[in-house]
């Protein structure tokens, strides 16, 4: 079984920076691929990005490319998302979620999920 909480969301200007963090317990945190994804109302959840637990590489989403970064500690168990350059569209509610070793963009593929933190981006 794997836990996952996320924090570090909340209300920013558009053009601020904002890190996400979702800290894991319960499982051998480095064999984890870690995926970042996000909902905004009305909408269905996408993929943001995702960090493999095989060798660390990252892939992300188009809309994110060069914004967003994503990486690990795998001492304190812990993903982050940084985010720069926010825009008003970023506005959702984000969600990490964890599943083995590898990359997927497919949100059905991951088996653990954490509650999601609130990022509101003011245009």
């Amino acid at each position: 079984q794997v836990q996952l909480t996320e924090s570090g969301g909340g209300l920013v200007r558009a053009g601020d920076s904002l890190r996400l963090s979702c800290v894991s317990s319960g499982r051998t945190f480095s064999n984890v691929a870690m995926g970042w994804f996000r909902q905004a109302p009305r909408k269905e959840r996408e993929f943001v990005g995702a960090i493999s637990g095989a060798d660390g590489s990252t892939d992300y989403a188009d809309s994110v490319k060069g914004r967003f970064t994503i990486s690990r500690d795998n001492a304190k168990n812990t993903v982050y998302l940084q985010m720069n350059s926010l825009r008003a569209e970023d506005t959702a509610i984000y969600y990490c979620a964890a599943r083995t070793l590898y990359i997927n963009s497919n949100w059905a593929n991951y088996d653990y999920w954490g509650q999601g933190t609130q990022v509101t981006v003011s245009s």
